[in-house]
Order: C-alpha cells, then sequence, then structure tokens
C-alpha cells in the first residue's frame, strides 16, 4: 500500500494518476473539506482526516509499505510541514516502511531566518536521514504547474506582475517530470536514500516568464515590476489582522528574494538517474493551455 499525503495538490494529483495506471494500491489523506472525487474514480483508499492530528495520522500509515509526503503549509509551518512529517517518520518506521520519499524545496539547507517552511523542511530532512529508513529527498526549485493560474491571466490581459529582481534565475521543473521522479524513485538504485535537487532543464531569468506567456499567446506583455518592499508593507498591514499572513508571506517573501535554480550538472544528473530527458518550461505550458 502507498501512503500519499498532500494528494489534492498539484504533485500529489499526478503520483496519485501514475501509481493507478501501474495498477498500484494507493490510500490518500486528505482533508473533508478537499476536492478529492478524481482520486476516488481512479480507485484510491480515500483516508479523510486531519495532519495536525497525531491519531488520523497513525491510523493512514496502517499497513502501509511506502508513504509519499507531498503535503505542504499556507502558514502552519510547525504544524504541517514539521510536526506532520515527524509523526509520518515515526510511524513508518513502526510500520515497517519500505521507503519514504520526502519532498522538500531548494534552498532548505540555506538557513533562511524569514522562511519557516525552509526550516522546518530542513528539520524534517535530518531526522528522516537520521531515522534508518530508506529514503529519497527530492527539493524542486519551482513548479511549472504554479504558472498555469498566472498563464490563463496573461491570457486575458496581457498583464504579469514580477515582484522583485527581474535578474533571479530559477530552473521550474515539469510537475509532471517531478510525479515521475517520485514514483521512480521506489525502484531506482542511484535515487536511494539520496537528497536530489530537482529543477527543469533550463535556467530562466525572471523577466523570461512574461517573454514565454508572449510567445504562446502571441500577445505584447504589459509587465509591472514591482520591489519588494511592496511584500514588506503588505506583511505589515496584513498582520494586523491575521498572525499567520506575516509568515505565509515570509515565506513568500524568501523565494522572491533569492535564486533558486538547479546547475547544468544537477539536471543531468538527474536525467542520468531516472533515464528521461527533462521538460523545457514552454512546452509545459503549450501542453496544458492546449496551444
Amino acid at each position: 500500500m502507498f501512503l500519499v499525503t498532500g494528494a489534492t495538490g498539484g504533485i500529489g494529483r499526478r503520483v496519485v494518476r501514475l501509481l493507478r495506471q501501474q495498477k498500484k494500491p494507493v490510500r490518500v489523506f486528505v482533508r473533508l473539506t478537499s476536492h478529492y472525487s478524481e482520486l476516488e474514480h481512479r480507485g484510491a483508499d480515500i483516508f479523510i482526516g486531519d495532519l495536525r492530528r497525531e491519531d488520523d495520522i497513525q491510523k493512514a500509515c496502517q499497513g502501509a509499505k511506502y508513504i509519499i509526503s507531498a503535503h505542504g503549509s499556507n502558514g502552519d509551518a510547525l504544524s504541517l510541514d514539521y510536526r506532520a512529517n515527524i509523526e509520518l517518520i515515526d510511524q513508518a518506521k513502526e510500520q515497517g516502511v519500505e521507503h519514504f520519499i520526502f519532498i522538500s524545496v531548494l534552498g532548505a539547507d540555506r538557513g533562511y531566518e524569514d522562511g519557516p517552511v525552509f526550516k522546518a523542511k530542513r528539520a524534517v530532512e535530518q531526522y528522516l536521514q537520521s531515522s534508518g529508513l530508506n529514503y529519497t529527498i527530492l527539493r524542486p526549485a519551482g513548479l511549472a504547474s504554479n504558472l498555469l493560474p498566472l498563464a490563463e491571466l496573461f491570457r486575458e490581459s496581457g498583464l504579469y506582475l514580477l515582484i522583485g529582481d527581474p535578474k533571479h534565475r530559477t530552473s521550474i521543473v515539469s510537475t509532471d517530470d517531478l510525479a515521475r521522479m517520485i514514483v521512480d524513485s521506489l525502484i531506482i538504485p542511484d535515487a536511494r536514500n539520496q537528497i536530489l535537487p530537482v529543477g527543469g532543464p533550463e535556467i530562466l531569468l525572471g523577466e523570461h516568464i512574461p517573454q514565454i506567456f508572449s510567445r504562446i499567446f502571441n500577445k505584447e506583455p504589459i509587465v509591472i515590476n514591482a520591489p519588494l518592499l511592496a511584500v514588506d508593507g503588505l506583511r505589515g498591514v496584513l498582520g494586523l489582522f491575521s498572525s499567520q499572513i506575516p509568515t505565509a508571506l515570509g515565506n513568500y517573501r524568501t523565494l522572491l528574494a533569492n535564486e533558486f535554480f538547479c546547475t547544468p550538472e544537477e539536471t543531468t544528473n538527474l536525467e542520468r538517474i531516472f533515464n528521461f530527458q527533462l521538460e523545457p518550461l514552454e512546452k509545459f505550458l503549450r501542453r496544458y493551455l492546449a496551444i
């Protein structure tokens, strides 16, 4: 049995799809309020629970041989990114899980003080490494699927909001490629007990994204380049109404203020390990936008 957390997210849905195509038994950990009808239609076993509850995690892990932790948080890094994963690892040890796959984030080891998700992910990485379990830790730089809503907005308006330095480098991975790496990590020896940075086949600048949109839609881009100070101001104002919003925006600011890309050597290594060619961002977008 494969247990997948974060199964209704962009990564998790694709992982479940691949596993079910291979006729693998899959249990998905979902919230009652989430949209899980596609997963149910694919034949996944639906476990409804809350990752903040240890009892729910214990029940979900019963009988699991493989655990894929693909969930994230929208500001509650301590409960979801850290504690839930620690409990999943502990339960994996009790259940004799054969392989634990953890989706971290590129830069988790850089010590960003303003990004609690980065710190939580790094602490989980270290705990998993010392657990005695077989593991694979994947650190994606950025997901192509996250750009689809921005592409649709561009299709309608031609607008693109670029926050921060337009020269910052990134290497955005096809979310389908990442899902394939997750599933293949279970059977590829070179992926076992490894931490792998994951990016796309090209290093892009921030200003390249609206140019790609422009080519796809044959539309001149209207780029609004806002400074990082705009995020800082927003954090201050919204912090008056919610304590969680500044934390979430801290993670967002960390992403905007720093570069997250894989070197050519790292992407070549990925292609060697997983034996397929990584998909460029523009090809991914055209595929999903049906252009």
